[in-house]
């Protein structure tokens, strides 16, 4: 039985699917193929991801790969009602909803896991994080999973350190053709979708204060610059905030950037990375998003407990008077890019899914031989996506002469 919103909004649902599908030529081709020899046959999967058009898309080519798929948000505010409800009419069992509360969400994650998965998709570690505690008793059948995200693979590895991750996940966020264009190029393009639709105000001439110059940050920076934003960058680590520097930002530590900026985003996959003393020294109407998994990047207990008064000023705007001035929180302080719009274009994610049913593949390939550690993808994976994705845009390029191949990998070569 599923567990969403209402059946009826599927058509609309369907086709925000179908829209998708139009721009995501890689994963079609891999649908193409595969769909033939069914390679997941017998198998069941379980997803946990931002559960709207394309992961929708994704969660169907596995299905029609074979496998019997259940699928959960892992946001409570990026999950559309109308996609679940498509994906349900369509077969797959859903548990998820938009606006979940912290119960319900616990809930739709415990009711995917009880497919007794054989193969995991995860955005941020809770699906597996719930197979190490709840369903201990789930691991011996699970014969890997795929882990999407930065903050995920950081809590995978703390669970490996500790010698507590019992199952091989492939670390797809760390692919090239993840990190490169999702969290640069994506994260870039829909965050600043994300705070234009949540506020409709201009973004030129104002100062954008970006927390965190990670892949993700470097494209936050990009797109604010090109939008005509001064970007300042706060960084803790030397070598990224060289980097932003030499990229033609300004770099400042937080407390000093808080009363310059406009416009705040973190994007740093720590917690309360925006907090009282920055609260403090911020300006009149200065904006606040995060574009990190959690929303515990900004201290939403040091807003309320410093605001005099709080009131929504506009869908998705939250209006926390302190001192006299406003401050404006977006999205509930969670991803805003989902929260307040439709994540990355489907171009980008085009990429990213590939890579995740290239990851299931290679694990059910390679069932029984691959340790219980975070596994990098093989490179092979990733040249086969980025050539399936030059051939979608009929692009083409050099190949090396098989004197040249002997030449680059000879020691002594003249």
């Amino acid at each position: 039985m599923n567990t969403i919103r209402n059946a009826a909004l599927a058509p609309e649902g369907r086709m925000k699917i179908d829209w998708v599908k139009k721009h995501m030529p890689v994963l079609s081709s891999l649908a193409e193929e595969l769909g033939r020899t069914k390679p997941f046959a017998g198998l069941k999967v379980a997803i946990c991801l931002h559960l709207e058009a394309k992961t929708a898309y994704m969660a169907q080519v596995i299905r029609d790969c074979g496998a019997e798929v259940a699928i959960t948000g892992s946001n409570p505010l990026s999950t559309q009602d109308d996609v679940a409800a498509a994906l349900a009419v369509d077969g797959l069992t859903v548990h998820a909803w938009y606006g979940a509360t912290p119960q319900e969400y616990e809930e739709h994650l415990s009711r995917t896991m009880e497919c007794k998965p054989h193969l995991l998709i995860d955005d941020g570690g809770d699906l597996v994080t719930l197979l190490h505690s709840r369903y201990r008793h789930l691991l011996e059948g699970v014969r890997g999973g795929a882990e999407e995200t930065t903050t995920g693979l950081n809590r995978l590895r703390a669970m490996a350190d500790e010698g507590q991750l019992q199952i091989p996940m492939m670390a797809v966020n760390d692919a090239y053709c993840k990190y490169l264009f999702d969290n640069r190029h994506g994260t870039g393009q829909s965050v600043w979708d994300g705070i234009m639709r949540a506020t409709n105000l201009v973004v030129a001439g104002k100062t954008v204060v970006v927390l965190g110059y990670g892949w993700c940050g470097k494209g936050v920076a990009l797109r604010a610059r090109g939008l005509g934003a001064r970007v300042v960058v706060c960084e803790v680590n030397p070598v990224r905030a060289l980097e932003a520097v030499m990229d033609g930002n300004t770099c400042l530590p937080s407390l000093e950037a808080a009363g310059l900026g406009d416009i705040f985003v973190t994007v740093t996959g720590c917690r309360d990375v925006l907090g009282r003393e920055h609260f403090l020294r911020m300006k009149e109407g200065a904006i606040l998003a995060n574009a990190g998994h959690f929303d515990v990047e900004i201290s939403k207990e040091d807003l309320a407990a410093l605001a005099t008064h709080k009131g929504l000023a506009r869908r998705n705007v939250e209006a926390y008077n302190i001192k006299g001035k406003n401050i404006y929180l977006l999205a509930e302080g969670r991803l805003v890019n989902l929260a307040a719009a439709d994540g990355h274009p489907a171009e980008i994610m085009d990429l990213s899914f590939a890579l995740q049913v290239e990851a299931l593949l290679y694990l059910n390939d390679n069932y029984g031989r691959l340790p219980a550690a975070v596994l990098a993808l093989p490179p092979s994976i990733d040249e086969k996506v980025a050539k399936r994705k030059l051939q979608a845009l009929n692009v083409r390029i050099d190949l090396l002469s098989q004197a040249q191949e002997s030449y680059l990998g000879a020691w002594n070569a003249e």
